[in-house]
C-alpha cells in the first residue's frame, strides 16, 4: 500500500468535511485513516444510501459537507439517490466503483470515478482535485 503523504494533500483538505459512503469496513477504515491524517473531519462513514442520506442532511445544518466519496454501489443498492441529493445541494463528490459505468455515471459524467482497488493517494488526489475545482 502507498504511504500517505499529508504534506500533499493536507493543505486542501485540511479541516474540509468529506463524507464518507462506503460498506466494506476495510475500506472505510482506510479511508477514514488517510483522511484524517491528511487533516479532513470524515462524517461516517455511512453504510447504506439511507444512513448517508441522514448524515447529510445533518451536516448540512452543523457545518455543511465539503465533498463526498460515494461507493456506487452501497448497501443492498445502488447510490444514485445519493449522487442525486450531493449534487442538488452543490456537494462536490467522487464515485468508487468495482463494476464500472452504469446509470449513475451516466446521469453525473462530470463526476470523478476512481476504480477498485485503489490506494489512499488515488481519493486524497481525486478529493484535492475536486475541491480545488470548487474553490
Amino acid at each position: 500500500m502507498n504511504k500517505i503523504s499529508p504534506a500533499g494533500c493536507g493543505t486542501v483538505l485540511q479541516g474540509k468535511r468529506i463524507l464518507v459512503a462506503e460498506d466494506e469496513v476495510l475500506i472505510s477504515i482506510m479511508l477514514e485513516d488517510a483522511l484524517i491524517e491528511a487533516g479532513a473531519l470524515v462524517l461516517g462513514p455511512a453504510i447504506s444510501v439511507p444512513d448517508a442520506l441522514r448524515l447529510l442532511d445533518a451536516a448540512m445544518g452543523d457545518g455543511g459537507v465539503s465533498a463526498a466519496l460515494l461507493d456506487l454501489k452501497l448497501g443492498r443498492g445502488g447510490a444514485g439517490c445519493l449522487a442525486d441529493a450531493l449534487a442538488e445541494r452543490g456537494v462536490p463528490f467522487i464515485f468508487a466503483t468495482a463494476y464500472g459505468a452504469c446509470r449513475e455515471t451516466e446521469r453525473h459524467r462530470a463526476v470523478p470515478v476512481l476504480a477498485k482497488p485503489y490506494f489512499p493517494d488515488d481519493v486524497l488526489q481525486a478529493l484535492e482535485t475536486v475541491l480545488s475545482a470548487r474553490a
